[in-house]
């Protein structure tokens, strides 16, 4: 495996840890980060962590031009015993695989990856929070750094990941969001890239998000970009439906973020005792079920969030309350269940989770 040198900051140089209940999500950065470059000649090399600083870049860098840029969103737990967790990462290193496959970025290997993570989160660990919900956010990314402005793959990549403290999603207690469907704009067509996590998926996303909170919602729910007719996803969650006991989520069809918290819902959903359905749902189906009632539960699910009960959704005007507008039980028990798991606090028969151990490793 390649080699990674450490330059750890001076303890007296560290920065004070932020207020737990006063953090923001991503605008706090740990003291060190992870970096690596890749050239045709030597390909991954140079791999190391060092203090948390700026990265250079001239205004050439084609990633800033073309946005040939792929990253990932996982994070550490603490539990009140003070062992700090990452959760199913391996899920997340290959689908930074399959990222860098499709947007032609040379990949990174597994073992680099995931030693990577270890040694960063390890010598960070006195910045993961404890508090229920809360987490230490790792962002890893890999961006084409060849500085000259042309329309192909470049030749040069860094790879970097910086982490961040973040409190959870739902500070103020458990609540439900509301969510509006994009009537105008689309998330993704088929033979895209709205299945792999890459820098130009989210910016198209804004315009309608924008929307969306200035009409009093939360999130934005994105339809199919052929027929505007079925369900995909949530802005940032994959999208699940209580329907006659069933838990239906639309299928992985090349459009639909493969979400690593996606996976676990399904199976903790079979763990619960709850039939799972992948398929099509289309939003006259929802809308029609909520005005009956034969809608238990919607909920999103991804890495910020957790779980996110829905409690009301709009369509072309029409907005239905959920249920009553409250978290439901269903979304309160997979939440809880995956809480537990990741702040090992449970027994894991899935092999989920890695507890953080200190590596062998002697820092400059």
């Amino acid at each position: 495996m390649l080699p990674i040198r450490v330059t750890q900051v001076p303890e007296a140089a560290r920065r004070p840890k932020p207020d737990p209940d006063k953090l923001l999500f991503g605008h706090t950065f740990s003291d060190h980060m992870f970096l690596a470059e890749f050239t045709p000649e030597q390909g991954w090399h140079s791999a190391r962590i060092e203090p948390y600083g700026e990265l250079s870049l001239p205004p050439s860098t084609i990633a800033l031009h073309y946005a040939q840029m792929i990253f990932e969103g996982m994070k550490a737990y603490r539990n009140e015993a003070g062992e700090v967790y990452l959760f199913r990462w391996r899920e997340n290193a290959a689908r930074f695989r399959r990222s860098a496959e499709r947007l032609r970025i040379p990949p990174v290997e597994m073992s680099l990856f995931g030693e990577a993570i270890r040694r960063l989160v390890w010598l960070d660990r006195d910045w993961v929070p404890t508090a229920l919900g809360s987490s230490l956010y790792i962002r890893p990314v890999i961006m084409a750094t060849d500085k000259a402005i042309g329309m192909h793959a470049s030749n040069n990549y860094l790879f970097f990941v910086i982490c961040s403290p973040t409190a959870s999603y739902f500070p103020k207690g458990f609540y439900s969001v509301s969510i509006r469907v994009s009537e105008e704009d689309v998330r993704a067509v088929q033979g895209g890239t709205g299945d792999v996590k890459c820098a130009g998926n989210y910016s198209g996303s804004l315009r309608a998000l924008a929307e969306a909170k200035a009409k009093g919602f939360d999130q934005v729910l994105w339809l199919d970009a052929q027929e505007r007719k079925y369900v995909e996803e949530v802005g940032s969650m994959n999208i699940f439906f209580k329907l006659d006991g069933t838990i239906i989520t639309p299928p992985l069809s090349g459009t639909i973020l493969p979400g690593v918290t996606r996976a676990s819902v399904l199976e903790l959903s079979a763990e619960l005792g709850l039939p799972v359905e992948e398929r099509l749902i289309s939003i006259d189906e929802v809308m029609e079920t909520l005005e009956s009632g034969k809608m238990e539960e919607i909920f999103g699910a991804g890495t910020a969030v957790a779980i996110a009960p829905v409690g009301s959704l709009s369509h072309k005007g029409h907005c239905i309350t959920v249920g009553n507008g409250s978290p439901g039980p269903t979304a309160m028990k997979l939440r809880e269940r995956l809480l537990t798991l990741q702040r090992g606090e449970t027994s894991d028969p899935y092999g989920w989770r890695e507890q953080v151990l200190a590596p062998e490793f002697a820092p400059n």
